[in-house]
């Protein structure tokens, strides 16, 4: 026996429920900005970069400006992470760090106090205390300061890797050359071992034929051809009597 399941009940919902229920989702989420607010934060932005680039790059050393955005950078991400504590909400000028990378380079002070940070005496000491309402700088001058340091991060593991890229050939090409040297002196080696085994063979056989002439009785020795070595051109060859008589001229008889 077969059993039918019929579809799920699905209740009817009004079309005006729908867009009541849409309208609720779109009342809850964050206010989009405007053009003119856009235009706005791109504007505070490029005049964050502006800062950076040539406010602080330009005018101090390549080391330098490096170790000043990271010193920025430190300070506006400690008091990102944790807004409510009074370490991260001030720094003093008179800190040998502060004062080497914010305070004495060109620039870098004018990005601070565009980060919120302004200047305060609190019993008799100076110091650059952040101000709450700069929220929003904050964020966006921290964001720009992670744009220029990991492009320089980028920068130097590049070049990191083109010098190991560099040393790489380098040590290639000078194993290459000993490689080289090492087989050119192996084959002269070779060759000057084999031009020392021929002289020696030479001067042995020479040996040997001189002493064999001088173990041998005078009317033997004369029947032993010379040394090949030493025999003259055209030795052993003589003129032979045999053969016809010259030709006799004879006189015309009359």
């Amino acid at each position: 026996m077969s059993t039918s399941t019929s579809p799920p009940h699905t209740p009817n919902i009004s079309a005006d429920a729908l867009a009541a229920a849409a309208e609720r989702r779109t009342s809850q989420l964050p206010p989009q900005p405007s053009a003119a607010q856009l235009a706005v934060e791109h504007e505070r932005r490029q005049s964050f970069r502006r800062l950076i680039d040539p406010g602080i790059l330009r005018p101090n050393s390549k080391e330098q400006a490096s170790a000043s955005l990271k010193t920025l950078l430190t300070i506006a991400e400690n008091l990102l992470r944790e807004p409510n504590n009074p370490k991260y909400q001030q720094f003093k000028p008179t800190n040998n760090i502060i004062k080497r990378n914010l305070m004495d380079p060109k620039g870098t002070l004018e990005y601070a106090i565009e980060l919120g940070f302004r200047p305060e005496v609190k019993d008799f000491q100076p110091y650059y205390t952040f101000n709450p309402r700069h929220m929003k700088d904050l964020q966006m001058g921290t964001a720009i300061l992670h744009e220029f340091v990991d492009l320089e991060h980028e920068r130097a593991e590049r070049a990191a890797r083109s010098m190991v890229d560099q040393k790489a050939v380098a040590e290639a090409i000078a194993n290459q050359v000993k490689l080289a040297y090492m087989d050119d002196r192996k084959t002269k080696m070779l060759h000057d071992q084999r031009e020392k085994e021929r002289r020696a063979a030479r001067e042995a056989a020479i040996a040997s034929h001189a002493e064999l002439r001088q173990s041998t009785p005078p009317s033997v020795r004369d029947s032993i051809s010379p040394d090949p070595a030493t025999r003259m051109p055209g030795s052993g060859h003589t003129l032979s009597n045999d053969g016809p008589p010259p030709y006799e001229v004879m006189d015309d008889e009359d």
